[in-house]
């Protein structure tokens, strides 16, 4: 078994926990593969954060497939169900195409508060310069004073450039320099961090229109992502936020921290599911080695370890 599974079982291991004791205890009670089954699976998984609409596609897909295939055993019921799990996850052909690989890449952060965006590009800066790559961070969350400071001390363990300002400065500035920067010296990759926010502060979400504005202006046919970072530990409350962001920026991935403290991790299902949004990261611990490029097929083995 691979490390990154075992620190992602570790991670998920409530979520898990969860999830797959209420699977065994509905095989238990069932001796019969037949409609009660079905709405009580469907229950098990809206209790385990997934939403009701993803959760009666899961059930109905399923139900199909176990009367197509003629499954009967747990054995067979669970492999089909991760399967269609993992489909969810895993990323279409249309939506896979990344500019993460490529040079160079603009790749702003946004979120709400405390959703980790900092740290998560601190640890994506950290990982890309010990690949060889030439890195410039941005610190455009120039409302909190701590952000641009935490930033700093990151730039310092990557061995990476960063343009920061002032507290109060205009954010905008801040990646209209970085950009001007990047141009000049040839950097591989700007990670733009920006201030949190909830889609009730108006002046904040205006603001990210106007960093979207000079990102396109400056940059207009080079690769860009604008990665939206949620917590994990929020649960379903992840959708209403996908919602809001999706209303100001053109969202091309998601990045999933605190996965190692939750036991609502199935809310990533729905996400996906009703979002299409790729999930490029997700955050399993506090180590810069702790952001993992999501993996659809590892996630559902770890989501169903326990069983």
């Amino acid at each position: 078994m691979n490390s990154i599974l075992d620190k992602l079982k570790k991670s998920l291991k409530k979520t898990s926990d969860n999830l797959t004791n209420s699977l065994k205890n509905i095989f238990f009670i069932f001796t019969k593969i037949d409609d009660e089954f079905f709405d009580k699976l469907e229950e098990t998984l809206i209790l385990n954060d997934v939403s009701v609409s993803t959760a009666n596609e899961i059930k109905n897909e399923l139900k199909s497939k176990v009367k197509l295939d003629k499954l009967e055993s747990q054995e067979e019921i669970i492999n089909m169900l991760k399967k269609i799990i993992e489909n969810i996850l895993i990323e279409s052909n249309e939506q896979s195409s990344s500019c993460l690989d490529k040079n160079p890449v603009l790749i702003l952060a946004v979120g709400v508060n405390g959703s980790g965006k900092t740290t998560t590009l601190g640890k994506m800066a950290f990982n890309m310069a010990k690949s060889g790559k030439k890195v410039l961070l941005a610190a455009a969350d120039t409302f909190r004073a701590a952000a641009a400071e935490q930033l700093k001390i990151w730039s310092v363990r990557a061995g990476c450039d960063i343009v920061s300002k002032p507290e109060g400065s205009d954010p905008g500035s801040v990646v209209f320099e970085a950009i001007d920067k990047l141009k000049l010296d040839n950097f591989d990759v700007i990670l733009c961090d920006t201030a949190g926010r909830l889609h009730n502060k108006s002046d904040l979400m205006a603001e990210l229109s106007k960093i979207e504005r000079i990102i396109e202006k400056k940059l207009p046919n080079q690769n860009k992502e604008f990665f939206l970072v949620l917590d994990a530990t929020v649960g379903q409350n992840m959708v209403s936020q996908v919602q809001e962001f999706l209303k100001i920026l053109k969202i091309t991935g998601i990045t999933i921290t605190k996965l190692d403290g939750t036991a609502r991790g199935g809310a990533i299902i729905t996400v996906r599911n009703k979002f299409k949004i790729p999930l490029r990261y997700i955050g399993i611990g506090e180590f810069p080695e702790d952001l993992k490029e999501f993996n659809a097929k590892d996630f559902v083995e770890a989501l169903f370890s326990g069983i």
